[in-house]
This record gives C-alpha cells, structure tokens and sequence, in this order.
C-alpha cells in the first residue's frame, strides 16, 4: 500500500487520492493532485502573511527578508533576492516597506557605490529575535514533532519539486504577440 491508497476500496487495481471533498483522482493524475496540494499550500501561506501583516504589522516576505538581512547583513540586495527566492525587482520594494517601517538601512558599499547593502536596525534585530515565525505556527510545531527523517523527506521531496519545475527556466509571462515563442 502506497501514502496515496486507500484500504477501503478492496481491490488490487489502481487506488485513487482522496482530496477529502470526496471527490477522487484517478493515479494517472498524480499531477492534478500535486497541484491542488500546491495550491493550499500558498492559500494558507498567504492567510499567515495577512494574519501578520494584522497582528504584527509585517507580511511574510517581508519578516523573510528581515530574518536574512538580521542573519547575513549588511547584505546586498542581490543577495537577498537569492537567498529568499524573489527578483531583486520583488525585493526593492519589500525593502521600501521595511526601511518606511524603521527595520532596516540601505547604505551605499564604501568600495563600490553601485552596490547598496542592507542592514537591520535595532529595531529591525529585535523584531527577529522577539517577534512571530514566518511559518504558520501551527505548522513549525507540527514538523517538529514528526520524526527526523520525516521531516528530511518532506524538505527533500518539497526540493524536488522546486528543482523539476526548474522555475529559472519559466521567466516571466509569455509574450502576448508571440504566444511566449
């Protein structure tokens, strides 16, 4: 029995997934599950961003970029991007919002004064250290309970769909005079 099939269907064939709405996926359409699943897992992140953004005053990407700019700053902006997975453009403006709010510093490189580097502020530091997890709660503690390698083989099986889209391969949206050709 496989983590997708089900012991009340009695048979030796194909099982199908259940989405627990009742409706089931035939196993051929594993990428139609896979999808869903996807989708309920930015829908609930982004009920967390809104959920801090209220109670906290600070969205997910924001309290992300915060955490590697306290982690790793001063810090350029395109480092930043790639170490939170965001274009330098997304990232711009999370930075606006954060230096608006007191959190952080841009201070041109001494050495080369294209680059700007970021810093926290004190405030900025004792947010991170003080203030909420950009992961659900509920979920950070659930994780921790699972065993180890349980939780290895969700990180490992969460990378592997990262790294079979290959999302620096799709580029931005298809071009609508040539159909993205």
């Amino acid at each position: 029995m496989n983590a997708f099939s089900d012991d009340r269907s009695g048979g030796d064939g194909p099982h199908p997934i259940s989405r627990g709405e009742g409706d089931a996926i035939p196993p051929a359409r594993y990428d139609i599950h896979i999808l869903h699943a996807l989708r309920r897992i930015v829908r609930g992140m982004d009920i967390h961003s809104q959920r801090l953004r209220l109670t906290h005053e600070i969205t997910a990407p924001q309290l992300v970029c915060l955490v590697a700019i306290v982690t790793d700053g001063p810090i350029s902006i395109k480092q930043i991007a790639a170490r939170v997975s965001l274009s330098p453009s997304t990232v711009v403006g999370v930075l606006d919002r954060l230096e608006g709010k007191g959190l952080i510093m841009r201070l041109r490189d001494m050495r080369d004064r294209r680059v700007v580097n970021v810093t926290a502020t004190p405030t900025g530091i004792q947010l991170v250290g003080q203030g909420p997890s950009p992961l659900h709660e509920g979920l950070a503690t659930a994780l921790k309970s699972l065993p180890e390698i349980e939780q290895a083989a969700i990180a490992l099986s969460l990378q592997r769909i990262v790294d079979l889209m290959d999302t620096r391969s799709i580029g931005g949206p298809p071009d609508e005079h040539t159909g993205g050709r």
